[in-house]
């Protein structure tokens, strides 16, 4: 059976695991196809493509960003893209300075409250020595293993709950892009725009009003959600006739309860967004 997992993360973003190692294991579970879709960078494609290609394994362009619409934190996903474009590599490096940016304040209050933190402390435990990190993304989970490392708190949800999570002491919240740029952006690059996780969108004023935009398809199939939580987005497809993706949100070890494949598309799907990827990047056809 054709499965191919459209929604996981790297140690480029907030992952445990390597790209490399995230195609080994989607190989070892017998899965068909990938798309890396890690939190506003691309960066994981770089090693990544020559691997796949080597093991004769498809994989996608993939991105997960964040953006803003009404006021809310949404997430966007991206697929087929080229991913040189300049439009994704602008966007993506808005990103990054976004996100240091927020990192930077975030440790200013941590010492404010005896708990001082460097930066290269943070870069050391989430990419090591010789981990490239050009590109690669520093977000709250990675400051909050520095804060287990040194026995600030007992675990990273603890670092959550009293420290980092939203409406937190520590937690900053930082100016980002919407998300009318953001498809904008996707499409420009010559890739398919699709709502993530629409279950995680608490308010439904704000769902209502992404149906107005052009997106190509939403997340219905993802992590161990149960079959009647995807009622809403499969008749939002329905409605809109847009495509219907899946993937397991997988993380590594920082959610060990959800695998690498627990949620998939089958070959249709994923034919789709693969021959987009491969009329943008021929040279990985095999």
């Amino acid at each position: 059976m054709f499965r191919a997992d459209l929604h996981c993360h790297s140690t480029c973003s907030d992952g445990t695991m390597t790209p490399i190692e995230l195609i080994d294991l989607a190989l070892s579970q017998g899965l068909s196809g990938l798309a890396i879709t890690d939190h506003d960078t691309v960066s994981a494609y770089e090693e990544a493509l020559e691997y796949a290609q080597e093991k004769n394994f498809q994989l996608l362009s993939g991105v997960e960003f964040s953006a803003f619409h009404l006021g809310e934190s949404v997430h966007l996903l991206g697929y087929g893209f080229r991913l040189d474009h300049e439009a994704i590599q602008s966007l993506c490096q808005r990103h990054v300075k976004r996100r240091i940016e927020r990192a930077t304040k975030i440790l200013e209050k941590l010492a404010d409250r005896g708990m001082p933190i460097v930066h290269e402390e943070i870069i050391f435990s989430a990419f090591g020595v010789n981990q490239k990190t050009k590109g690669a993304i520093v977000g709250r989970p990675h400051i909050a293993q520095v804060m287990v490392q040194k026995g600030y708190v007992s675990s990273i949800t603890e670092a959550f709950h009293k420290y980092l999570g939203d409406g937190r002491p520590c937690c900053v919240e930082t100016s980002t892009v919407s998300a009318r740029e953001t498809v904008d952006c996707i499409h420009e690059a010559g890739g398919y725009a699709v709502i993530a996780h629409p279950h995680l969108i608490p308010h439904s004023f704000v769902i209502r009003d992404l149906q107005n935009m052009d997106f190509d398809g939403i997340e219905v199939y993802y992590g161990n959600l149960p079959k009647h939580r995807e009622e809403r987005g499969l008749r939002m497809a329905n409605k809109k006739e847009w495509m219907i993706t899946g993937g397991s949100d997988f993380h590594g070890s920082v959610k060990p309860h959800i695998r690498l494949g627990a949620s998939w598309v089958g070959e249709e799907t994923f034919s789709k967004l693969y021959e987009r990827f491969l009329k943008h990047h021929p040279q990985f056809a095999f």
